[in-house]
């Protein structure tokens, strides 16, 4: 004798148990979180952002002729690391106050385009187009950023100049560029 099988064709639908709720629940929570990354990727490409790019080489010569504002957004502990790129303020994307020194530049020198640099050109190419999109002007993304990617050659490769990256240095370079506050 064969066991018969049935199929659940006719009948109450199954019920929306606590479980099934939370599973569901945190599938949608896991695919808006997806669908967040892809649209902030998407919404941080240079097609769709109005700011300019620049090589690491032309980065440093733009800052060397005083044609641009270089800022290097990087961490503390990586300023130590590598140090700063000669010519660069140092200013931490993470802090408080990040904003505010950029909007400071910004009125201190209203034509003078600021580029943003980072490690690889990922962390500026997000916080330029975020701030190009609230409306920032003249902005420029370093690409390749300090130790190189596949977007550039970075500041280390290209053999550029470096000033140690300690507090001290960082808040004089940021001095001589930042008004008084």
């Amino acid at each position: 004798m064969r066991p018969e099988v049935t199929s659940r064709q006719h009948g109450p639908a199954p019920r929306l148990t606590r479980r099934r709720a939370i599973t569901l629940g945190a599938g949608a929570a896991i695919g808006l979180a997806f669908a967040g990354l892809w649209w902030s990727q998407r919404a941080s490409t240079p097609q769709t952002a109005p700011f300019s790019l620049m090589t690491t080489q032309e980065a440093y010569d733009a800052a060397k002729a005083g044609d641009i504002i270089l800022v290097d957004i990087r961490t503390p502990e990586e300023w130590r690391e590598t140090g700063i790129g000669e010519g660069a303020i140092a200013l931490d994307m993470r802090s408080d106050d990040f904003v505010k020194k950029l909007v400071a530049l910004r009125v201190a020198n209203p034509d003078t385009p600021i580029a943003l640099m980072c490690r690889t050109g990922n962390r500026s190419q997000f916080a330029t187009s975020a701030l190009a999109g609230q409306g920032f002007p003249g902005l420029v993304d370093v690409q390749g950023g300090m130790v190189g990617s596949p977007k550039g050659k970075g500041w280390l490769e290209n053999g550029l100049p470096v000033y140690a990256g300690t507090p001290e240095n960082v808040a004089a370079r940021l001095a001589e560029v930042l008004p008084a506050q």
